[in-house]
């Protein structure tokens, strides 16, 4: 029994210790926060200047990695001959957006280096002058790095400004609606306050998983004192519930004065 209480004892005094990767995801968060917090200090020329390098940066590393695995299909796209570009330049167009699809990892570096360094700059910048973060500052964010992102690779026809701007329109288009989509999934759901009284009262008794069956019958907390045991049974809540939640308000000081007041 005292061997059992040493080894409680010397368990309570040992550092307890944490898993490496949780203290690396610390570490990285900790110099993260750091880093942000410096850089919000900073003038609007510094923080866009490091937003765009950094981002820049992580594109490069995204694209040669991706540029890796489509190499061997650029190693396949055969390479026109010079009188090419003269002759038909829609074909000329054609071969310049295969070999900007299926580049390889240095084609691909500064592709995707130039669309995500354009996209986090702008959008540094957007976010300092309107002071927000909003639908209309990404899609011109997603315009400059499409238009930016066409005239490096070359692709598109041989009217590079046009090529630009509607590449431009499109990556607008399509951050548009990705940015509506994540705020729609990510807004908390809103709270019904024609049922907080009932929520509470639910989740006192451990009964949570029966609200939806009061916001099936529309039984909202104004119904609270007027409760009876058929309406309950309506709403096809077991007997024990029922029970449980009958005694609650009538025990409850607040409902039977609103039951009360009510009645009279």
């Amino acid at each position: 029994m005292e061997q059992g209480k040493q080894g409680v004892m010397v368990a309570k005094l040992m550092p307890q210790q944490q898993n490496p990767i949780e203290q690396l995801q610390a570490r990285f968060k900790e110099l993260e926060a750091g880093f942000r917090a410096w850089l919000a200090k900073q003038s609007l020329p510094v923080e866009v200047a490091v937003v765009t390098a950094t981002s820049a940066a992580q594109g490069a590393a995204i694209g040669g990695f991706m540029g890796t695995l489509t190499n061997d299909v650029s190693s396949s796209i055969p390479t026109p001959p010079p009188q090419a570009a003269s002759l038909n330049p829609q074909a000329m167009a054609s071969f310049k957006q295969a070999q900007a699809l299926a580049g390889g990892p240095l084609v691909q570096a500064r592709n995707f280096a130039v669309m995500t360094g354009v996209n986090a700059g702008i959008s540094c910048v957007m976010k300092r002058l309107r002071g927000k973060e909003d639908v209309q500052s990404s899609m011109v964010a997603a315009f400059g790095s499409g238009a930016m992102f066409s005239l490096v690779s070359g692709m598109g026809g041989p009217n590079l400004a046009a090529n630009a701007v509607t590449s431009g329109l499109f990556f607008a288009l399509v951050q548009g609606g990705l940015f509506q989509l994540g705020q729609k999934f990510s807004q908390p759901p809103t709270e019904d306050i024609f049922y907080s009284k009932t929520r509470s009262m639910l989740n006192n008794l451990g009964l949570q998983n029966y609200e939806k069956n009061f916001k099936k019958g529309l039984l909202t907390d104004t119904t609270l004192p007027l409760l009876t045991d058929s309406a309950l049974r309506d709403v096809k809540i077991p007997p024990g519930p029922r029970l449980l939640i009958l005694d609650h308000i009538q025990r409850d000081p607040e409902i039977k004065d609103n039951r009360r007041g009510s009645g009279r």
